[in-house]
């Protein structure tokens, strides 16, 4: 009997491209036998601020029906993968926010043991998406969590170069998330089903 898989999604977008590659993500982990929950972190810009930006106030309406995350969605998944656009190389203050609310659940060990990856754009080639990814896994070395990066595990990872996570380069908003990134963000979900199922099943053997 196969080893039933849990995969929580959970981003912050703010244009749209990290949104995109999330539903990707969402969609390889299902196809990969996961059950999967697609989550967003809350907004805490302005309204004033996101109005300003159509791009941005177009995106926010078109994702108005995914929910957003909450506590429960880390204690629900095996695995969870984050996606956060860079922001000065470090995550965006919307998932840091997130992340900041689980003291309780790390305190009481809920965290811990689960598997957890990363996934990240920038606007330029050395926009921070290296750095970006490296500072959201301190986080998880602090949870106790098992990091499974993508690595250079396909041939595929050696076209789009990062082996710490999926990553997008995205100018101004004008380079669309085309087939190079997508093909990534595959390799990366069907990694991080095959390892979650791989330790849960050892861990029930254990038992």
């Amino acid at each position: 009997m196969t080893t039933s898989v849990n995969v929580a999604v959970i981003y912050y977008s703010s244009t749209g491209t990290i949104s995109t590659i999330a539903k990707a993500l969402a969609k390889d982990a299902e196809n990969a036998g996961a059950q999967v929950r697609l989550r967003k972190a809350a907004e805490l810009a302005p309204q004033a601020a996101v109005n300003s930006n159509p791009a941005w106030a177009e995106h926010a309406k078109a994702t108005a029906d995914i929910p957003e995350v909450s506590p429960d969605d880390m204690v629900w998944a095996d695995a969870v993968i984050f996606g956060t656009p860079t922001r000065y190389g470090n995550v965006t203050a919307q998932l840091k926010q997130f992340l900041d609310t689980l003291g309780g659940l790390w305190q009481a060990g809920k965290l811990a043991d689960k598997v957890y990856s990363g996934f990240t754009a920038s606007s330029t080639t050395h926009g921070g998406q290296e750095s970006t990814l490296l500072a959201l896994y301190n986080t998880i070395y602090h949870f106790g969590g098992i990091l499974v990066p993508p690595g250079y595990t396909d041939s595929s990872k050696f076209v789009d170069g990062n082996p710490y996570g999926t990553s997008h380069v995205s100018g101004q908003g004008d380079i669309p998330v085309a087939e190079q990134t997508l093909r990534a963000a595959r390799v990366q979900a069907e990694r991080v089903v095959k390892f979650t199922r791989a330790i849960r099943t050892g861990l029930a053997a254990g038992n």
